[in-house]
C-alpha cells in the first residue's frame, strides 16, 4: 500500500531520520494521525508495526475524507469513474491535457451538484493526481473548492494505480477515520499519536486565526496524552525558541532538513 496521492509536506523522506534517532515506538497497539493529509506515516506503521491493532485518522477537509469514504464504501464505482476520466486524457498531448484538466477543474468548482458523492470524490482524486506537486490550493469561486493549477501532465500508462486503491479499500475496512478538529480525536489508551500539523507560520492555515494559539494547544494536548502514558510525536519547524519555552517535560529532537523549491 502506498500513498494515494502526492501530499506537500508528507513524511516519507523523514521516516528514516526518525528511525535513526530512534523515535518510533514498537509497543503501542493504536496509531492515531489527527492531521492526516496523505497518511505516509500511517502506511509505514501499517507495513512495519504488526502490533498495531487499531488505526485512527482525521482530516479537517471534508473533500479529503470524502475520497477515503468513497474508496471504503463504493470502490468499484470509484475506479470506474477514474477509468472514465483517464481514458480520454492519456492519448492527449500535453497542451490538450492541460485544457482537459482546467475544464474538469472548472466543473468541479462550479457544476459539482450534478455528481453523486462517489463520482465527485473520484473527480477530485483525478485532479489531485494530475495537479502541480501535490499542493492544495482553493479558489474563491466555487465555494472555495480545490483550485490547484495543472501539473506537468507527463503521465504515460496511467494516472493512478488501481491496485493501490483496492489495497486502501481493504485497509479502510478496519480503520476509524473522522472529519473534524484535530482535538476531537482523543480518549484512546496504549496509543501512539503522530501529530503533523501545518508548521508554525506556514502558508497553510488550519481554521484558526492565531497560529501560535493553535500550536500551543497542540503542545498542551501532547503533554496531556504523555501524562496518560500514550506516546506523542509532534513535527514542526524551529524558527526561534517558541517550542522550547512551552515544551514542559516533553523531549525535543532536531533533524537537519533540506528544503527544495518546487
Amino acid at each position: 500500500m502506498k500513498p494515494l496521492y502526492i501530499w506537500a509536506g508528507g513524511k516519507n523522506k523523514m521516516i528514516p531520520k526518525y528511525l535513526d534517532n530512534p523515535s518510533i515506538p514498537s509497543d503501542k497497539t493504536t496509531f492515531i494521525e489527527p492531521f492526516f493529509g496523505g497518511g505516509a506515516m500511517t502506511i509505514w506503521m501499517y507495513k512495519n508495526r504488526p502490533n498495531i491493532k487499531n488505526f485512527v485518522f482525521n482530516d479537517i477537509k471534508e473533500e479529503i475524507i470524502g475520497i477515503y469514504e468513497a474508496i471504503k464504501n463504493d470502490v468499484q464505482s470509484f475506479v470506474e469513474k477514474m477509468d472514465d476520466l483517464e481514458r480520454p486524457y492519456l492519448p492527449l498531448k500535453k497542451s490538450d491535457r492541460k485544457e482537459y484538466y482546467y475544464k474538469l477543474r472548472n466543473e468541479y468548482q462550479t457544476d459539482f451538484k450534478k455528481w453523486g458523492k462517489t463520482e465527485e470524490s473520484a473527480v477530485l482524486y483525478f485532479l489531485m493526481r494530475t495537479c502541480f506537486n501535490g499542493i492544495w490550493q482553493e479558489m474563491k469561486i466555487g465555494e472555495g473548492r480545490f483550485g490547484t493549477p495543472a501539473g506537468l501532465c507527463t503521465q504515460t500508462d496511467s494516472v493512478y494505480e488501481k491496485q493501490n486503491v483496492k489495497e486502501w479499500h481493504g485497509f479502510l475496512q478496519h480503520a476509524e477515520f473522522y472529519c473534524g478538529d484535530w482535538s476531537e480525536v482523543n480518549g484512546y489508551d496504549d496509543a501512539f499519536y503522530f501529530m503533523d500539523p501545518p508548521y508554525r507560520d506556514s502558508f497553510t492555515k488550519y481554521g484558526e486565526s492565531n497560529d501560535d494559539e493553535m500550536q500551543t494547544r497542540i503542545v498542551e494536548f501532547c503533554k496531556q496524552e504523555d501524562a496518560k502514558g500514550n506516546y506523542v510525536f509532534l513535527c514542526n519547524r524551529k524558527q526561534d525558541n517558541f517550542f522550547e519555552e512551552i515544551q514542559g517535560d516533553l523531549d525535543i529532537k532536531y533533524y537537519d532538513i533540506a528544503y527544495t523549491a518546487g
